[in-house]
């Protein structure tokens, strides 16, 4: 070791020694359902997304890349190898807004940890109960690393806490499958900093496409990368976070390294998760709620509204006000949710309703107003919905707490009808249901090949 380097800090000897026990330890029962039910609405993610241009460019390159046949690629009748699986189905979990998501840390851990655990979990046939702890653990470093580095502050300079979040959530997940030392995983942290990238570029991609690679598969992918080098024999710093040029001084000179250890071990990450009701874009969840509440009250129909008032915060509402995608369109979803009064997969990505008279009618009574108050308590997405009817009523709802967040949190049996929806159309209904009684037994699947062999078609 270099004379130089600093001894290895009380917070990396904490996390190295957090990440190698992982395998063993055994999980509480809500945090195994909870990890089941993200990673069936990650596996929904990656199936539906083989329907989206980001998804099916991500098949395309695992097809023309392909590598040692062993992993496979969600929603498409293809075998590659880890890294090229890696990516495609990074890509397919976030072609589309319908991933999971982690408020505090300003991350999207689901589409980069779940793909990542399943390559490596595939690539040496670990068992269902492995990978759920892999992931479990991919949630718990991943979400803590930008959290440290000041999540919000760190996105707002220009940096991508999606892809760094993901990249240290699918090193953990798979350091955590190889079974590595404590040595060895402060090794795959070293290796995982070296490859730490991704810039707020994204946010003026029109396709999703460059979103997909830096939410999805770019972190998957050098997550990925970092375990299995160390799993190889490569050696490393021992405290990449410390010291002279090191990660956090690096980075984030004001960074709080120790919220990396902040209740490790008592407070799991995977809790504080949210799972999308709706497949469409985050800010546009509350209002779509507001509706379905107002209507549970007082039942209208379309023809009945004379206008529609959506108050949002203004981070919020500028991402999603008049955009040319359906599902990120407020004005269009609100509109498809006062017509359909309900709002599915196919509804959400049907492009050619936005061009539906009835649709373009109800669309132009929705007003968006951004709101200083909501704004402030951001990263919660509150909205205030007022509908004035045509017999001069007007009906109000607050959301505070949106379905899927921990503070609302969705059933069983909600997250299965979402993920049936998403899944049924490309793998049809008999696949998808064993996928799903799968998932919820993972703890009794032998090899995680199995479960791959139901994320492909035919």
């Amino acid at each position: 070791m270099n004379a130089d380097a600093p001894a290895t800090s009380l917070v990396m000897r904490r996390l190295s020694d957090y990440m190698a026990a992982a395998p063993a330890r055994a999980l509480p029962a809500e945090v195994v359902e909870k990890a089941k039910h993200h990673i069936l609405d990650t596996f929904a993610a990656m199936v539906s997304g083989a329907r989206l241009a980001p998804g099916i460019k991500a098949i395309e390159f695992a097809r023309e890349y392909g590598g040692t046949p062993i992993c496979s690629v969600a929603g498409a009748p293809i075998l590659c190898g880890p890294f090229e699986a890696a990516v495609a189905n990074g890509m397919l979990a976030h072609a589309d807004e319908t991933d999971d998501s982690h408020a505090p840390s300003a991350s999207h851990p689901g589409c980069a940890v779940v793909p990542a655990a399943l390559a490596a979990a595939e690539k040496f046939e670990a068992s269902g109960q492995a990978f759920l702890r892999a992931t479990a653990l991919g949630y718990d470093v991943g979400t803590r690393m930008t959290l440290a580095l000041g999540a919000w502050k760190f996105f707002q300079a220009g940096r991508s806490t999606h892809s760094i979040a993901g990249l240290f959530g699918a090193a953990a997940a798979t350091a955590g499958l190889v079974k590595l030392t404590a040595e060895q995983c402060r090794w795959v942290l070293d290796y995982t900093a070296q490859q730490s990238s991704g810039i707020t570029a994204w946010q003026r991609d029109p396709d999703h496409v460059e979103k997909a690679f830096v939410f999805g598969g770019m972190p998957a992918r050098a997550g990925l990368t970092a375990a299995c080098l160390v799993a190889t024999g490569f050696t490393g710093v021992d405290d990449v976070l410390a010291g002279r040029g090191g990660y956090f001084q690096t980075y984030a000179s004001d960074a709080d390294p120790t919220l990396l250890v902040e209740d490790l071990g008592t407070r799991h990450e995977l809790l504080r998760t949210n799972i999308k009701k709706w497949s469409v874009g985050s800010p546009i969840q509350a209002p779509l709620d507001a509706i379905v509440a107002i209507r549970e009250r007082t039942p209208f129909a379309a023809q009945d509204v004379r206008k529609v008032t959506v108050r949002l915060g203004g981070v919020e509402a500028r991402i999603v006000n008049n955009r040319a995608m359906p599902d990120i369109c407020l004005q269009h979803m609100v509109a498809l949710m006062l017509q359909d009064e309900g709002v599915s997969f196919e509804t959400a990505h049907d492009t050619m309703r936005m061009k539906d008279p009835a649709i373009l009618a109800l669309r132009a009574l929705v007003d968006l107003v951004e709101d200083d108050v909501l704004d402030k308590l951001h990263p919660r997405r509150e909205a205030i919905v007022d509908i004035e009817l045509t017999d001069g009523r007007v009906l109000h709802e607050h959301i505070r707490a949106v379905r899927g967040t921990p503070e609302n949190p969705m059933r069983t049996e909600e997250v299965v009808a979402k993920c049936v929806d998403l899944i049924a159309p490309v793998l049809g209904e008999a696949k998808c249901r064993r996928l799903v009684d799968a998932v919820y037994g993972l703890e009794h699947v032998e090899n995680m090949r199995e479960i791959g062999a139901l994320l492909r078609c035919g």
